[in-house]
């Protein structure tokens, strides 16, 4: 009997082993699988700080760029008024062009300069518009050409007057070609 005993607490203890054994498996993949996952998260946020690119500027280098670069200002739009009415060539033919012109600028002082100085303005856009030629005139090349050609004349006219470009824009709001 003592012999049956035995080899029943060496069955109960072999069980019991088996038992531990597999919870001891699960609690060991558990704690690998955790230690992985902190290992990737660790990972992934020191990878991302060391791609984060953070500005060296010291306090007194960058109170001089603050001071430096004062904030835009907003933008102005001037719409000159009454429109555009011109002839343009079209191989012997006459064509007409309509167009609506608004100034861009940032400075109050300017618009006072384009009141005053309108006739000019005035002149300078019918002896550009008009010039053009129909066929170039109806691409869009032809006509951001001719914005351009008009902001250019236009600032150094206003240089000369006013002593600064003062536009920043010329834009077309209407465009008719017939």
């Amino acid at each position: 009997m003592a012999a049956d005993e035995d080899e029943q607490q060496t069955e109960d203890s072999s069980e019991a082993q088996k038992k531990s054994g597999g919870l001891k498996k699960i609690i060991l993949l558990a704690v690998i699988g955790l230690v992985i996952i902190g290992a990737s998260v660790g990972g992934t946020i020191a990878v991302l700080s060391m791609m984060k690119e953070e500005p060296v500027v010291e306090a007194d280098e960058e109170a001089v760029e603050q001071e430096a670069e004062p904030p835009a200002k907003p933008a102005i739009y001037y719409p000159l008024k009454p429109e555009y009415i011109l002839n343009i060539d079209a191989r012997g033919k006459r064509r007409f062009m309509r167009l609506d012109l608004t100034l861009m600028t940032r400075d109050d002082d300017v618009i006072a300069a384009i009141e005053l100085h309108r006739p000019t303005i005035d002149n300078t856009v019918n002896l550009i518009a008009g010039g053009q030629i129909y066929e170039e005139i109806q691409t869009a090349e032809g006509k951001e050409f001719l914005r351009l050609q008009l902001l250019q004349e236009l600032q150094a006219m206003f240089e000369k007057e006013i002593g600064k470009p003062g536009l920043e824009q010329v834009l077309f709001t209407n465009f008719v070609v017939q």
